[in-house]
């Protein structure tokens, strides 16, 4: 009887074990299989269509494009919504548009399109294609830990500013908190 218990506990916490491992690699494949729908929204959009819907029930679009160099680029989505960062990046609602002048934000999670965000260092080249299709260029200046309330972190100026924001610490195994990995870099194409 002992036996079969053990059995049964074995393939219960198999069964467990690989649903759990399913959920979390779902959350990957969903970023992926996103950016690929994205990337032929953002074809569209470069082409003249305004608001392209990467898919059908979308309430969102994409508006720029990440060019990290030695990585993929990202397509950034607008609205930081918890649902439109689960996709993309997303710009952030009252912050400069894309390409603009004054200061852009854009958030992404730390564990599928911004993980590459713990590698960058001041100095480093960011490009950021705005809807037109122009390429703006960033060097990174600065990068901090700060709290999810210091607001002032993000606080626009009138010069063209990139901030890309992201969950803090990288390696954390629970998601949330209240600490923010944040990056700036300044528009050298002007």
């Amino acid at each position: 009887m002992w036996r079969r218990a053990a059995s049964a506990l074995s393939v219960l916490l198999l069964v467990a074990g690989a649903v759990q491992g399913g959920r979390g690699g779902w959350i990957y494949a969903k970023a992926e299989l996103a950016q690929i729908l994205l990337h032929h929204s953002w074809e569209r959009t470069l082409a003249g269509e305004g608001r392209v819907r990467p898919w059908p029930w979308a309430d969102a679009w994409p508006v720029a494009r990440l060019v990290i160099p030695g990585l993929d680029d990202i397509v950034v989505l607008e609205g930081a919504s918890g649902r439109n960062l689960a996709f993309a990046p997303g710009h952030l609602d009252g912050t400069a548009r894309p390409g603009g002048d004054g200061t852009c934000v854009i958030a992404g999670h730390r564990d599928t399109h911004f993980a590459f965000l713990e590698g960058l260092a001041p100095g480093d080249a960011i490009g950021l294609e705005d809807a037109d299709g122009a390429l703006h260029r960033f060097r990174v200046t600065a990068a901090a830990v700060v709290d999810e309330h210091e607001t002032g972190a993000i606080a626009g100026g009138e010069s063209p500013t990139l901030i890309l924001v992201t969950c803090w610490p990288f390696d954390l195994l629970v998601t949330g908190g209240p600490l923010r990995y944040v990056v700036w870099a300044e528009d050298v194409t002007r």
